[in-house]
């Protein structure tokens, strides 16, 4: 059945968000729907048992994750048909959101059931809210490749973004992206790090990306638990850099570093001298 024939006697799946560190973040609604409903999804069975003791509920749960979602889509509908809601949770904050559930969702709403939305805590809002960067425009960038190559060449390609950009981390990553934002968006690059928000811990450090390598480095503990990065946009220098080095990476093709440079520099106006710097690094 179509989305616009949805069966009145069928269940509803909620999209629930829950704490993503403070317990007692949780919304009023969110409680009551988690009660209410038949059945839960959960990313992780044993972390949602945990906060439901905590709320007081007893409730069947089913796991839903990245490695069993396709499979276990097909279960939750069955359940919805029969009349009967499920609410679906991730381990923190708001499900989907760089979390499973989209295949679900999407489903679900083909198949003509109701989704609705049961909004509550995001560690994206959350820091985007205390960063002091621009937020009226951004880009969320999720988790970043876990290896080295990918992960600059995905850097390499959001260099020029004017909008502020958002990304999650995890302990043992959080020095490497730091390290590799340097390297590509420039030390001076303004960012806000975000450690553990809502929780006992929580830390909000913000600095240059050169400054906030030292501060990472300068105590174990700056490099335990989740992370949300929030970095400044491009400003208008940023790019003019980033349509030198793409001027450059043509001209390197065929010409020597130093024809490369002196040409680039009569094309731009640009010091001949910092584009044979830019150049010598492109091409070692």
């Amino acid at each position: 059945m179509s989305a616009e024939e949805s069966n009145e006697n069928a269940g509803t799946l909620y999209v629930v968000a829950t704490p993503i560190g403070n317990l007692a973040d949780i919304g009023a609604r969110a409680i009551e729907i988690l009660g209410a409903v038949d059945l839960i999804a959960a990313e992780d069975t044993r972390h949602t048992a945990g906060l439901l003791s905590h709320l007081g509920l007893k409730k069947p749960l089913l796991s839903l994750h990245t490695y069993n979602e396709s499979s276990r889509s097909g279960r939750i509908l069955a359940v919805l048909a029969e009349g009967r809601s499920v609410a679906l949770v991730s381990d923190a904050g708001t499900p989907l959101i760089s979390d499973p559930g989209y295949p679900l969702v999407r489903a679900a709403r083909e198949a003509g059931f109701r989704v609705s939305p049961v909004p509550g805590p995001s560690a994206l809002v959350a820091a985007l809210s205390v960063s002091g960067l621009p937020c009226d425009r951004f880009v969320f960038e999720g988790f970043l490749p876990a290896k080295a190559g990918p992960r600059r060449a995905r850097l390499e390609a959001l260099v020029a973004e004017p909008r502020t950009l958002v990304f999650y981390e995890s302990p043992h990553r959080i020095e490497a992206t730091i390290e590799a934002m340097a390297q590509v968006m420039g030390a001076g690059r303004e960012a806000v790090l975000l450690r553990e928000l809502t929780k006992t811990f929580e830390q909000i450090q913000a600095a240059p990306l050169a400054a906030m390598r030292q501060w990472l480095v300068a105590d174990p503990d700056h490099r335990r638990g989740e992370f949300v990065i929030v970095l400044a946009g491009a400003e208008m220098e940023t790019l003019g850099q980033v349509q030198q080095r793409e001027l450059l990476a043509v001209l390197l093709d065929y010409l020597s570093v130093k024809e490369a440079a002196a040409a680039a520099a009569r094309l731009t106006g640009a010091p001949k001298r910092t584009l044979y710097q830019l150049a010598v690094e492109m091409k070692g």
